[in-house]
């Protein structure tokens, strides 16, 4: 049976969505095929119409996430206003508590860090252009020193988010999740122009 077109780019998309979450929850390294097509509800024999190899999902899967957060950033109000509801929002406890749906960030960074140099590459140029979409709201004058400003300030976001998600005392992590936003909330001050 032939399937359209549009069947095949919706069946690949319903994969690289149960992906994204399997590989948030239980890491890329911790997430089998046979996992992620279970959680599509695909048999694994469907996975090879669609990936060539479990490497070219990871990149499928961090280009897809990366985008969807680049596309919900852009969503937020202009200006300043949108950049402290989207910094708010990363650093919450229910950011903190819904890792399957959060920032791929947060969830895989230290993952991301030793995979092949072209799925690196993609999660570079994907995080450069959110970077660049948070620097032009940062100071589109000078979108140099403010992309170097947003990495930054997504850093300090990042990092908290995943120290927080380490922490067994919510309480320790609750007050890191405070200060941090505190922080962050300085930063934009002294990075927006």
């Amino acid at each position: 049976m032939r399937y359209s077109k549009d069947h095949k780019q919706a069946t690949r998309q319903r994969i690289v969505e149960a992906a994204g979450r399997r590989f948030k929850e239980d890491g890329i390294d911790g997430a089998g095929v046979a996992a992620v097509m279970s959680d599509a509800g695909l048999t694994n024999g469907a996975f090879y119409a669609h990936f060539t190899s479990k490497e070219d999902l990871v990149a499928n899967v961090l280009a897809d996430q990366l985008r969807a957060q680049r596309e919900g950033f852009d969503a937020e109000p202009a200006g300043r206003a949108g950049l402290e509801e989207f910094i708010r929002a990363y650093l919450s406890p229910q950011h903190r508590d819904a890792c399957a749906e959060g920032c791929p960030s947060a969830a895989l960074l230290d993952e991301v860090v030793r995979r092949p140099p072209v799925t690196k590459q993609v999660f570079t140029d994907e995080l450069v252009a959110l970077m660049g979409d948070i620097a032009a709201r940062l100071d589109p004058a000078d979108t140099e020193t403010a992309r170097t400003n947003a990495l930054t300030l997504f850093a300090l976001m990042v990092g908290t988010m995943q120290l927080a998600r380490a922490l067994s005392d919510r309480e320790q992590s609750d007050r890191l999740l405070a200060r941090s936003l505190e922080t962050a909330l300085r930063l934009l001050d002294d990075f927006a122009r």
